[in-house]
């Protein structure tokens, strides 16, 4: 399992380290082609506002990963306008929440979006990543 159908992922999370070992390991594993990162929801949201203004297909992620508690805008708030949009795209996007809150609150909230696919605890390990992007392939 050496090569990745997935061209493109996204972590939005301001969380640097988290960030950095998830890059590694998805790197090191050949998980994806390219990786984009945004340390908070609102540059990650006018990024896929953009793409839709410029119909740019071959920029918008296969897979996103992000965090809930972030700085500007937090991750419920990227998920509520791009809920809004997500289905313009034309193409499918998975999107997991992965977060280090182990509230059931937090966790029954995500699951019940119908944007997102799942939700992680962090740490992430290399096992799980690796099946998310063997799913996506």
């Amino acid at each position: 399992m050496n090569s990745t159908n997935v061209e493109l992922a996204c972590i939005i999370d301001d969380d640097t380290v988290y960030v950095n070992l998830v890059k590694k390991i998805i790197e090191t594993k050949k998980l994806c082609e390219n990786l984009l990162v945004f340390s908070d929801g609102k540059q990650s949201i006018d990024y896929f506002e953009a793409l839709l203004e410029n119909l740019d297909a071959e920029n918008i992620p296969e897979i996103i990963f992000l965090d809930l508690n972030m700085p500007v805008m937090d991750g419920w708030e990227f998920l509520e306008r791009f809920t809004k949009i997500k289905n313009k795209f034309g193409k499918v996007i998975t999107l997991y929440v992965v977060s280090s809150s182990i509230n059931p609150i937090d966790v029954t909230r995500a699951k019940s979006l119908s944007s997102v696919k799942d939700y992680l605890i962090k740490p992430i390990n290399i096992a799980e990543l690796e099946n998310i992007f063997a799913r996506s392939a």
